[in-house]
């Protein structure tokens, strides 16, 4: 599915994956969008991209050097990066491409510790993982600068641990909304990406709910499905605003395991 982000209304279609699976992770450059990894039936390497600009079916773009499910990319105009995520076992692998380059993922780093179904936000200089399990819901937070290979480095703690909610946001600030802490939530938590510490309360999603996708501009940052109820509401808010999330629309359909991505 598509959407204009400066236009509040529901959903286009847009094309296909070229596999379909549920909980991969997603980059972009603003000129192609990479779908890395997920779940069709087991863990995949698969990566499939589209040109953001013209609808239209997925390509094949190579495969990932660890089939995953539940990490979360993070990217520049130039990189992508995927990192976390199970095989089986949790992960603290981080795997990157070139996205105009076609081809298999390279080693990068690992996370500060393994961990599935964290968040990933970016301001085009450094990418950002938030929350995610281990044994149990963790509020950690890590960085990496994504021009220069290596390990993560601890950025701060979310406001509270949690896994499964999905990360947007502009080159400034880094939003962290949904998830799961025992149940639904929907709470929306912010960074400043360029300095560490922690993240601070900005507002509520228009309803609680985890395994959902998001998007944004470098001024709206937006919600869409996830698995309370299987829901097809997309949310949004401005960046720059505290504040509660108000109504953009519909997806084509209420589905969960969602990944988002947009034009950097």
């Amino acid at each position: 599915d598509y959407i204009t982000i400066a236009t509040a209304g529901n959903a286009t279609d847009f094309g296909n994956l070229t596999v379909g699976r549920y909980n991969a992770s997603a980059v972009s450059s603003g000129t192609r969008a990479v779908f890395m990894g997920g779940n069709d039936g087991t863990y995949s390497n698969v990566m499939d991209y589209v040109t953001v600009a013209t609808t239209g079916n997925a390509i094949d773009f190579g495969n990932l050097t660890v089939a995953i499910q539940s990490g979360a990319g993070v990217s520049s105009e130039t990189r992508g990066v995927i990192g976390g995520g199970t095989t089986g076992s949790v992960s603290n692998v981080i795997q990157y491409i070139t996205i105009a380059t076609a081809g298999d993922s390279t080693d990068f780093g690992n996370l500060t510790s393994s961990r599935h179904s964290p968040s990933g936000v970016s301001s085009g200089t450094r990418g950002v993982w938030g929350g995610g399990f281990t044994s149990g819901n963790v509020n950690t937070i890590d960085y990496v600068t994504i021009a220069t290979t290596g390990d993560a480095t601890t950025f701060g703690n979310l406001t509270a641990s949690r896994r499964a909610g999905a990360g947007c946001g502009s080159t400034t600030r880094g939003l962290f909304g949904g998830g799961y802490e025992g149940g639904h939530v929907n709470k929306i938590d912010y960074i400043t990406i360029a300095t560490t510490g922690n993240a601070v309360d900005f507002g509520d999603l228009t309803r609680s709910n985890n395994v959902l996708g998001a998007c944004s501009s470098n001024t709206r940052g937006v919600w869409g499905g996830g698995n309370n109820t299987n829901v097809n509401t997309i949310d949004y808010v401005t960046i720059d605003t505290l504040g509660n999330a108000t109504d953009f629309g519909d997806l084509t359909a209420g589905r969960a395991g969602v990944v988002g991505t947009d034009g950097y």
